[in-house]
C-alpha cells in the first residue's frame, strides 16, 4: 500500500554532537579525508551501508547508539576539533584575501545546469556539472568569494541499468530535499524564501531556493515543487535535461531570471555582497542578462546603458565544440514568455529578441540561440582549452562579419580538475607523509631519486588497480543479477578482470563523436590484446547515453554484447551508472586512460586530468587539453586522419592506430620489467606525468587564471561605468549608437605603399599610406590599422598582424591621411590590406562592436 504523503524525520543530536550536523551539511566533507574519517570513526559498519553520505549516515544512528557516542569523550574531542577545523577553513584569509589588484569582485555569481559536488547531491549529468562543482570547490579552497546558482532537479539524472539483451535502460529516483546536505533558504519569519517568474496566461512559476553549502561557496539550488504552482509548474524542476521545447525553457528562464533574484534574495537575507560579477557556465542561463538589464531599466536606466554594464560584468564560458550541443528555441516562444516577466512593460520586447536571433549568416531567424544570446551580453567569452577556443572562434565567427576568425573575442581558460576530490586515498596519504607542501604543489616529490623509490610506487599503483578490481567484480554481479541470471552463473566474475594486467579505462558520455565503440572497429585483433597469454590487456568502461540519443544507446548496446562474450568477458567490462562515486575507484584504479573522440569534437576532457593525477597515463587523440599539455613521457598519442571526409574511412583508420600504439609501445612497456618484476620505463613515465601535468591540470590553476584574467577586468569595468550614476556606461551607449548611425559613412579611399626596393627582403620597412572618410565621426572615434603577413595561394592572410596607423593630415568633406611603416621579418608571400575599426577605451576587443570598414 502507498502513503498518500512523504516527508523525513531530522535526527535530534545530542549537544555534545551537534557540531556533526554542520559538517555533514557542509559538503567540504567530500574532499577533506580527515572530516569522513570523524564520520567513519563513529560506526564503521553504517558508515559503509549508506555508502559514505554523512546525512544518511545520522540518520541511520538510533537514539541509542547516538547516546553512546555523546558520552565518549574521544569521540566529542574528535568533532569538536572537526568543528573547530571547517569555521577555521570559512573564516580565515586564504589566497583570494591576499591578492593587491585595485578592484577585486566582493562577489562572484557562477550558474550552471548542473553541479557535480558529490554523489550525495546528485544533479549531474556529466562533465559540464563536474567541471561546476571543481569550480566552486577549487574557488573555496582559494577563498574567491563566488555563489553558485542551480536548479534543484527532484527526479535528478536519470539512473542507468542494462536489461536482458544488455540494452540501456533508464530509472529516475525521486529525491527528498530533506534527505540531501542542504538546508532551505528562509525568511525573518522561518517561511520560505520563494522568487516568482510571470509566466504566459496569467500564470506564474514559484521557486523556492535550496542552499548546498560548498565549503566557503553558498549554492543556490531552485525548486519549482512548491505547493503554489500548477502541476506544469510543479514539473518545471522534475529532471536535469528532461523535456524539450517549452519545458526546457522555462527551466532556463527560472535557472536565469529566477537566479537573479534567488541572489538578491539570499544576499538579503544574509547581508551578503551583491555580485560584481555574472559568469555562466554554458549559454543555459543567458537570461540572467535580461533579467540584469530589467532590474536596471526598472530603476531608471535606459536599455543601451543597462546593456553596456550587464555586458561589462559578464562573463561566458562555452562548452560545445558543435553547434548541435546548443539549446535553440522558436523566436515566438520566447518572445511571448519575456512579454511574460516584464509585465511592467519596461523592456523594449524586440531588442530583448535581438540578443539570441540568428540573423549571423547561416543562421535561422525564425529561433532564438541560447549561446548567441551568451556572446552577445558578455563582454568576456571563453572556450575551456586552447584548441577549444581555435574551434570556437570558428564556429562562431559569423557573428562578427569581416573579421578574422582570430579576432573573434573569444579566449580560452584551459578546464581543470579539484584534485582533493579525484587523488585516492592512497596517494594523498603517501603524498602527505613523504612531501612538503611544496614539493606536493610542484610536483618535484614525485620526481626520480625522491623520497619514494620506484618499488613503493609501483606497489601503490598495484593497490589502486586492486581496488577497482574489487570493485568493478561487485558492479558487474550486480547488474548481471538484474538481467536476470542466475548467483550460480555468476561464479566467472570472481575471475574477472586482475591486479596484475594492463588496465585501460574509458568513461564518459555517450554521443557518437566520442566513438565509445572505436575499440571494436577490429573485434579479432581488439580480443586478441585482451587475451595475449604473455602480456594480456584488461578494459573498464562506463558511460550514459541521453535517453533521446538512439545511436548512443545503440553504442552502449553493441559495446555490451562484446564485453558478454564468453572468451573475453573477463577482460573486458562495462559498468553501469556511471557516477562520482564509481569514479572514486575508476580513474585511480587504471593505467592507462582511453580517449578517442572524433577530432576537435572534445572541448576538453577533464577525465584524462583525474586519471593523469592518480599516476595514470594518456592514451588519447590530440584533442581538447592532451592537445596543447602532452608530450613524449607523459603517454601517447592516437593518430588522427583529419583530412578523411568519410567516417567509417576514418574510424577504421583511427583505430588501426589505436591497436598499433597499444601493440608496439603501451603493452611493451607496462610488461617490460627488471629482475625485480618492477617496470622502470612505465614508472618514469608516471613520475614525469605527476611532475609536468599535475600542477597543470588543477582546478586552483583554472579559478585563479579566471579572477586573473577575466573576474578582476570585469569588475573594474563594471565599476568604471556604475560610477556616478552609470554615467560611464551612459557615455558609452551614446557612443556606440552614434558609431553605429555613422558607420555607413565610413570607407577606405585609396591606400599607397613605398619605401622599398624593386625586390622587397627581409628587414625592408613597407611605408603604408591610406586615405579614409570617416563622415559624422573623428579620428578619435577610431583607429586605422594595416593588416599584413604571410598569404597563401588566394591571396588571404594565413598569419595576421596589425600595426596602427597614424594620423598624417586633415583634408576636406571628412577626409583624413594616416601613415606608418611595417618591417618585413620574414621570407615568402606576403600581403597587407587596411581597415577602419572603432575605438573606445572601454571596448575589450577590437571586433566588440563588430563594425569594419576594410579597403577593396
Amino acid at each position: 500500500m502507498r502513503a498518500i504523503r512523504r516527508f523525513t524525520v531530522r535526527t535530534v543530536l545530542p549537544p555534545s554532537l551537534e557540531g556533526l550536523d554542520e559538517l555533514a551539511h557542509n559538503l567540504r566533507w567530500s574532499w577533506h579525508p580527515s572530516t569522513r574519517a570523524v564520520f567513519e570513526e563513529l560506526d564503521t559498519a553504517v558508515w559503509e551501508q549508506v555508502g559514505g553520505d554523512p546525512v544518511a549516515f545520522l540518520g541511520a544512528l538510533g537514539r541509542e547508539r547516538l547516546d553512546e557516542l555523546a558520552a565518549d569523550a574521544s569521540h566529542v574531542a574528535r568533532v569538536r576539533a572537526a568543528t573547530a577545523d571547517l569555521r577555521a577553513y570559512c573564516e580565515q584569509p586564504r589566497w583570494y584575501q591576499r591578492q593587491t589588484a585595485p578592484t577585486m569582485p566582493a562577489s562572484i555569481a557562477y550558474f550552471s545546469p548542473e553541479f557535480g559536488v558529490a554523489a550525495a547531491l546528485p544533479q549531474y549529468s556529466g562533465g559540464l556539472g563536474v567541471l561546476a562543482g571543481d569550480h566552486l570547490k577549487a574557488a573555496s579552497d582559494l577563498g574567491v568569494p563566488v555563489v553558485g546558482v542551480g536548479l534543484l532537479y527532484r527526479a535528478g539524472y536519470f539512473r542507468q541499468a542494462l536489461d536482458r539483451s544488455g540494452r540501456q535502460v533508464e530509472t529516475y529516483h525521486a529525491l527528498d530535499p530533506d534527505g540531501l546536505p542542504l538546508s532551505l533558504l528562509r525568511e525573518p519569519d522561518g517561511s520560505p524564501a520563494v522568487v516568482e517568474l510571470a509566466l504566459p496566461g496569467g500564470r506564474a512559476l514559484h521557486a523556492q531556493v535550496w542552499v548546498a553549502q560548498v565549503g566557503r561557496v553558498p549554492l543556490l539550488l531552485l525548486d519549482s515543487d512548491v505547493p503554489a504552482n500548477d502541476d506544469a509548474a510543479r514539473a518545471v524542476t522534475d529532471r536535469l535535461y528532461g523535456g524539450a521545447g517549452t519545458h526546457r525553457l522555462e527551466q532556463e528562464l527560472l535557472l536565469g531570471v529566477g537566479g537573479v533574484r534567488a541572489l538578491r534574495t539570499h544576499a538579503r537575507l544574509t547581508a551578503g555582497a551583491a555580485p560584481d560579477v555574472f559568469h555562466t557556465n554554458e549559454g543555459h542561463a543567458g537570461f540572467l542578462g535580461v533579467e540584469r538589464i530589467r532590474e536596471l531599466v526598472a530603476d531608471g536606466a535606459t536599455f543601451a546603458t543597462a546593456l553596456e554594464l550587464v555586458r561589462a560584468t559578464t562573463v561566458f564560458t562555452t562548452h560545445t565544440p558543435v553547434p548541435a550541443g546548443i539549446d535553440r528555441f522558436e523566436r515566438r516562444d520566447v518572445e511571448q514568455y519575456v512579454d511574460a516577466l516584464d509585465a511592467a512593460a519596461t523592456l523594449p520586447v524586440a531588442d530583448v529578441l535581438a540578443l539570441g536571433t540568428e540573423d549571423h549568416p547561416g543562421g535561422d531567424p525564425r529561433l532564438f540561440n541560447m549561446a548567441v544570446m551568451g556572446l552577445r551580453l558578455a563582454g568576456r567569452a571563453n572556450g575551456v582549452s586552447r584548441l577549444h577556443g581555435r574551434v570556437s572562434r570558428e564556429m562562431f565567427a559569423g557573428l562578427w562579419p569581416g573579421f578574422d576568425p582570430q579576432e573573434v573575442p573569444i579566449g580560452s581558460i584551459t578546464n581543470g580538475v579539484h584534485a582533493p576530490t579525484w587523488v585516492a586515498p592512497e596517494v594523498t596519504a603517501l603524498a602527505a607523509r613523504r612531501m612538503t607542501a611544496y614539493d606536493l604543489a610542484t610536483g618535484a616529490g614525485w620526481e626520480a631519486g625522491g623520497t619514494i623509490g620506484d618499488r613503493e610506487l609501483w606497489e601503490l599503483r598495484r593497490r589502486l588497480r586492486s581496488r577497482l578490481v574489487e570493485d568493478a567484480r561487485r558492479r558487474v554481479r550486480a547488474s548481471w543479477l538484474r538481467r536476470g541470471a542466475r548467483p550460480g552463473d555468476l561464479r566467472w566474475v570472481d575471475d574477472a578482470l586482475s591486479p596484475d594486467v594492463l588496465t585501460i579505462g574509458f568513461a564518459r558520455r555517450v554521443p557518437t563523436y566520442k566513438r565509445l565503440t572505436l575499440m571494436l572497429t577490429d573485434p579479432d585483433r581488439f580480443a586478441a590484446l585482451l587475451l595475449d597469454p604473455q602480456r594480456p590487456v584488461q578494459v573498464v568502461v562506463a558511460g550514459k547515453a541521453h535517453p533521446d540519443d538512439e545511436p548512443g544507446k545503440r553504442l552502449v548496446a553493441e559495446l555490451v554484447a562484446f564485453a558478454d562474450r564468453h572468451d573475453v568477458r573477463h577482460r573486458v567490462v562495462f559498468l553501469p551508472d556511471h557516477d562520482m562515486g564509481m569514479a572514486a575507484t575508476l580513474y585511480p584504479g587504471c593505467d592507462v586512460w582511453l580517449n578517442n573522440p572524433l577530432r576537435p569534437l572534445e572541448a576538453c576532457g577533464t577525465s584524462g586530468m583525474k586519471a593523469a593525477l592518480n599516476g595514470g597515463l594518456n592514451l588519447s587523440v590530440l584533442d581538447g587539453w592532451w592537445d596543447e599539455w602532452h608530450d613524449d613521457d607523459d603517454g601517447w598519442v592516437i593518430p588522427s586522419a583529419d583530412g578523411c571526409d568519410d567516417p567509417d574511412v576514418r574510424d577504421e583508420v583511427e583505430a588501426a592506430g589505436l591497436y598499433d600504439v597499444l601493440e608496439q609501445q603501451v603493452v611493451p612497456t607496462f610488461y617490460d620489467r627488471d629482475s625485480e618484476d618492477v617496470p622502470r620505463r612505465w614508472l618514469a613515465m608516471v613520475r614525469h606525468t605527476l611532475v609536468t601535468l599535475g600542477p597543470k591540470v588543477q582546478a586552483t590553476r583554472m579559478v585563479a587564471d579566471y579572477v586573473a584574467h577575466l573576474y578582476v577586468p570585469a569588475a573594474a569595468a563594471g565599476a568604471a561605468l556604475a560610477a556616478d550614476d552609470l554615467a560611464g556606461a551612459t557615455a558609452l551607449a551614446d557612443w556606440r549608437a552614434r558609431v553605429h548611425k555613422a558607420w555607413p559613412q565610413v570607407s577606405v579611399d585609396h591606400v599607397d605603399s613605398g619605401g622599398m626596393g624593386p625586390s622587397p627582403q627581409v628587414g625592408d620597412r613597407l611605408h603604408v599610406q591610406a586615405w579614409v572618410a570617416l563622415g559624422d565621426l573623428t579620428p578619435d572615434d577610431v583607429q586605422v590599422q594595416v593588416l599584413h603577413g604571410p598569404v597563401g595561394p588566394d591571396d588571404e592572410l594565413v598569419e595576421l598582424h596589425v600595426t596602427e596607423l597614424v594620423l598624417d593630415d586633415t583634408y576636406e568633406a571628412d577626409r583624413y591621411g594616416y601613415g606608418g611603416d611595417v618591417e618585413l621579418t620574414a621570407t615568402g608571400p606576403f600581403g597587407y590590406t587596411v581597415r577602419v575599426v572603432p575605438r573606445h577605451e572601454a571596448l575589450t576587443s577590437v571586433a566588440a562592436t563588430g563594425l569594419v570598414a576594410t579597403a577593396s
